[in-house]
């Protein structure tokens, strides 16, 4: 029997509409190398982040979003997360897609493509958390009739993560490398609205990173920015671990 996880009563955010169905898939399948002192023994996605797995936060956003369905897509350890969630989290249905070898962010999102019910799907990774309107950043994304969006959020200092440039109408036109930029700036986090024939494209027999080689190659073919003054986070690494849990408190506060 799946591990019952408490659903705090949450607050009904956006108007349902057709986000709601909107296919959610949230990438949990790292293997979190950098994490592995903090988190013994699970994957990153169920790193306890005041007594509750990181997953459940990410699962109560969609909830307050009006999301109705998500994708798992699980790899490293993945057998813990359908057995502490089940086929269910409040009003989500859950379903998993897991893969037996690696694939990477692209490749895990190509072998769950017959589960996806909707057109765009709206990606999350499993490590990280932005508080952004999610039902603004879809509306922006359907109103252009974009392939592809990256929601961006504002930093103070982007060198661990890199830089997306955007020109004045959103259009994504290059990628700093991590490491390569500092300072204030746009960086990805984390969140995609992404159409089903872009993930069609995606090669289906090997490991793909959507981060380094198929967001560059969609630049020019309806990649767009989508900008958020929203907080981020991750756990990515034990000092950012580290802090999420005053992260969530601070918000919740709010």
């Amino acid at each position: 029997m799946p591990t019952e996880i408490s659903t705090p009563n949450l607050p009904r955010s956006y108007a349902a509409g057709e986000f709601a169905e909107v296919t959610a898939a949230i990438l949990a399948g790292g293997q979190g190398t950098r994490l592995r002192p903090a988190v013994t023994g699970r994957p990153k996605a169920l790193a306890n982040v005041g007594e509750r797995p990181f997953l459940a936060y990410l699962f109560d956003q969609l909830i307050a979003a009006g999301t109705k369905e998500v994708i798992v897509c699980t790899g490293y350890l993945g057998d813990q997360i359908p057995g502490i969630f089940g086929e269910s989290y409040g009003t989500l249905r859950l379903n998993y897609s897991r893969e037996v070898t690696p694939l990477g962010t692209a490749g895990a999102l190509r072998l769950a493509l017959p589960l996806f019910n909707s057109n765009p799907v709206l990606v999350m990774n499993g490590d990280s958390y932005c508080d952004a309107n999610l039902r603004e950043f879809w509306l922006w994304h359907r109103n252009r009739q974009a392939k592809a969006t990256l929601l961006l959020t504002r930093t103070v200092d982007t060198e661990r993560f890199g830089q997306v440039q955007i020109d004045r109408d959103g259009n994504v036109t290059d990628f700093q490398e991590k490491g390569s930029s500092h300072g204030w700036g746009w960086i990805n986090a984390g969140m995609y609205l992404l159409s089903r024939d872009l993930l069609a494209e995606i090669p289906a027999d090997r490991a793909v990173s959507l981060e380094r080689e198929v967001f560059p190659r969609w630049v020019g073919r309806g990649l767009y920015g989508f900008r958020s003054e929203a907080r981020f986070m991750d756990i990515g690494t034990p000092e950012a671990y580290a802090r999420s849990e005053s992260f969530f408190a601070t918000g919740l506060a709010k």
